[in-house]
């Protein structure tokens, strides 16, 4: 990979290769079993994590965090994404939205997060507000000084339950040349508030033991100093979080997809029929070679968009792009990968069946394909005036 351009990036790569090895692969069986991360177990990886320099390491150094560029976020990212999210969720990279905090809020919410002494949530997709967000129901309306917060939120992700949760709320309507649209502002929301309610959510089959938590909000009041941001202002903010993130999936999918093609690869060599190994049939091989291919292409992909951002004209059609392929690109290479190992490739002790299904989730989660698409080909149609 092309990132790996500098002693100390290559420094970077080969630290986070040893902490995996080290710290989580030895886990992943266990965790998918269980369908959790034992809490004595995901605080111990937090622990090594502080003691490697892994902690916060995406956030600036002037808050206590690693201050990593965003090359070298995103080679850390592609090889975690060789793992499971249940555990290396747990090496935390707290959402950069809270360097939007100002004043005491970055004693409240930014600092203990670089600390690890709290944990956030992103509270955006609602049951009927995934991919259109101005669906969203959650609102929140001025009382005084103080906001009054109402709605739900599912498909919150994260290890642990969280100290707080960012979350995101209609606050009123703002007009359009196309018309009305909702003015959405995102809130700092510490669990314990009276009438904010966290609970367990649904279970996953992708990234066992990685939570996904129900959010609820019954006339929860806020002060106005709990704002994140400006009021009114919440999807610019999330837009910076989406940007990168959707290129840090592309990266993690890259590296899934780099762990798929080594088992391949040492499974069709080693696993022999009429009398030779099956990476010489042209049925075998050739899989394997158009999984290199593409895996080529989506680094490839992965590396213009860093090189753009760094430019400064990185568009929302670059960043689709990554997400798109990338997260299409890696449930090739898991079905080829099955297919290549047959039988075995379904079998729980083996990686690869774990690795498909957890690859599956790429195509959903920070925008499905479909809206990726939507995204890209808007952006061709719209100089058109289409």
């Amino acid at each position: 990979m092309s990132l790996v351009n500098s002693h100390e990036n290559r420094l970077l790569l080969e630290t986070v290769q040893a902490f995996m090895k080290a710290e989580l692969h030895p886990h992943e069986d266990l965790v998918d079993k269980l369908g959790e991360v034992p809490l004595d177990l995901g605080r111990q990886i937090e622990k090594r994590a502080h003691e490697a320099g892994l902690y916060a390491a995406n956030l600036p150094e002037e808050v206590g965090g690693g201050g990593l560029s965003l090359e070298a976020k995103t080679i850390m990212e592609r090889e975690f994404g060789k793992t499971s999210h249940a555990l290396h969720s747990w090496v935390a990279r707290p959402t950069e939205l809270l360097l939007a905090c100002e004043g005491e809020q970055r004693e409240r919410y930014l600092i203990p997060c670089v600390k690890g002494e709290k944990r956030e949530l992103f509270g955006l997709t609602e049951p009927e507000a995934g991919s259109d967000v101005m669906g969203m129901k959650s609102n929140a309306r001025r009382d005084g000084d103080d906001w009054i917060l109402n709605g739900s939120k599912h498909f919150i992700s994260g290890p642990v339950l969280p100290d707080f949760a960012i979350v995101f709320a209609a606050t009123g309507v703002d007009e359009s040349p196309r018309g009305s649209r909702k003015r959405v502002t995102s809130f700092l929301v510490d669990t314990g508030t009276p009438g904010f309610d966290v609970r367990d959510g649904t279970h996953c089959v992708s990234y066992r033991g990685y939570k996904t938590f129900q959010l609820s909000f019954n006339n929860v009041r806020l002060n106005k100093r709990q704002i994140l941001g400006e009021e009114g202002r919440g999807l610019e903010l999330a837009g910076q979080w989406l940007t990168y993130g959707r290129i840090f999936v592309g990266a993690s999918c890259c590296g899934k997809a780099e762990r798929l093609m080594g088992l391949a690869t040492e499974w069709a060599a080693s696993r022999k029929q009429f009398g030779q190994a099956i990476g010489k049939f042209q049925g075998t091989g050739f899989k394997l070679a158009d999984m290199a291919t593409e895996l080529r292409a989506a680094d490839l992909l992965v590396e213009d968009a860093i090189r753009r951002a760094n430019e400064g004209n990185l568009t929302d059609a670059d960043i689709s792009m990554v997400k798109l392929y990338c997260s299409e690109m890696v449930n090739r290479v898991a079905d080829n990968t099955v297919q290549i190992y047959g039988g075995m490739g379904l079998m729980e002790e083996l990686p690869v069946q774990r690795l498909w299904r957890d690859a599956r989730l790429e195509r959903i989660w920070d925008g499905t394909s479909e809206i990726q698409r939507h995204i890209i080909s808007r952006a061709i149609l719209r100089p058109l005036g289409a």
